[in-house]
């Protein structure tokens, strides 16, 4: 058991690693969209002489700001804790409908799934 249970350990820290790794490979190609779209977007609010051509680098710089957070910034620890508060102080949200699931329920849904499951 104890084996598994460093398994499943590796496994979770890898994945989260794999997830942190492409939010960093992405931030690099959005990055370098945002900073040629703030050009573009700059030059064309300028030569129109329209400062509402600016306006869609607002949600842009959204979603740069969230995933340099996520990157490399303190949004993981941010999650972590918020996720060990509701841990701690709110478990009632994390029961499952009709409660956890029990050797008894699975055998009621396999016997009506089965075909050939005779009742006796």
């Amino acid at each position: 058991l104890e084996r598994q249970l460093l398994m499943q350990n590796q496994m979770r820290e890898r994945q989260t690693a794999m997830q942190i790794a492409w939010t960093r490979e992405f931030l690099k190609y959005f990055g370098t969209f945002f900073g040629l779209a703030a050009v573009g977007l700059t030059a064309g609010a300028i030569k129109k002489k329209n400062p509402g051509v600016l306006l869609p680098i607002v949600p842009l710089s959204f979603i740069l700001a969230y995933q340099y957070d996520m990157g490399y910034g303190t949004l993981l620890q941010r999650m972590k804790g918020e996720a060990e508060n509701i841990l701690d102080t709110q478990s009632t949200l994390l029961e499952l409908p009709k409660g956890p699931l029990t050797y008894e329920d699975l055998e009621k849904i396999r016997r009506s799934q089965s075909k050939f499951f005779i009742e006796k």
